[in-house]
């Protein structure tokens, strides 16, 4: 019920705002916590994490048909991603994901990232840049013009140039961490806080260990 009322406030929202620019932020609460029957659920023993995504992707298809039906949707972004990532053991193109929620591992802190904006944004397209959550305030601060205030300094790194179809400043570099754990990686390497080296060229199914005396010269850089 409470996912439900927040994609109707979300609707209510658009429709209030539809005449000046706005920034809408739609938290649902699916598939998150202890899973429970969708209103679209059927049977006695359904499926709920399968059942939890269609819903989820019902009800943000809702909003997406409020943009539409307001003749907004080419002057609106759309951003979607998650803040954590597979509950349980899920593939990619058939072969397990490395990790689950909760784990460092690319199946607990690599999320879905997908940016549409019919017109702007090229369609079809997929990037191998890294993102993570600090490049989104300088993101939107970019996209609406806005000054960042002076004297400040960000860790984030605006991907705003990708979403309009440029190259941009990719950044070198993403810090996760959770509770006292923490790892940071480029596009190929992976160190954690406990000393460990990996090789990440097959991820998001596997991550390589590198000895300490390899001979890679890109490792050893």
């Amino acid at each position: 019920r409470t996912t439900r009322i927040r994609a109707e406030r979300g609707d209510d929202f658009i429709r209030r705002h539809r005449d000046q620019p706005f920034f809408l932020y739609y938290p649902t609460t699916l598939i998150h916590g202890k899973l429970a029957r969708t209103p679209d659920s059927v049977g006695d023993k359904p499926n709920l994490y399968a059942d939890n995504i269609l819903y989820m992707d019902k009800l943000v298809g809702k909003l997406v048909a409020e943009l539409e039906g307001l003749k907004l949707r080419e002057k609106t972004l759309i951003v979607f991603t998650g803040d954590n990532g597979c509950v349980g053991q899920q593939t990619v193109n058939g072969r397990p994901i490395d990790g689950r929620k909760g784990a460092l591992k690319e199946g607990g802190s690599r999320v879905p990232l997908i940016v549409n904006w019919p017109g702007t944004t090229p369609a079809g397209k997929t990037s191998r840049d890294l993102v993570d959550f600090s490049d989104f305030f300088p993101t939107f601060a970019a996209l609406a013009k806005a000054n960042v205030p002076p004297g400040v300094t960000l860790d984030g790194h605006s991907f705003a140039p990708q979403i309009l179809g440029r190259p941009g400043q990719p950044r070198e570099w993403v810090y996760v961490q959770l509770h006292a754990d923490r790892y940071v990686r480029d596009a190929q390497w992976k160190f954690t806080k406990a000393g460990d080296f990996f090789d990440m060229k097959d991820a998001p199914w596997r991550e390589i260990p590198v000895p300490s005396d390899t001979p890679d010269a890109g490792a050893q850089a």
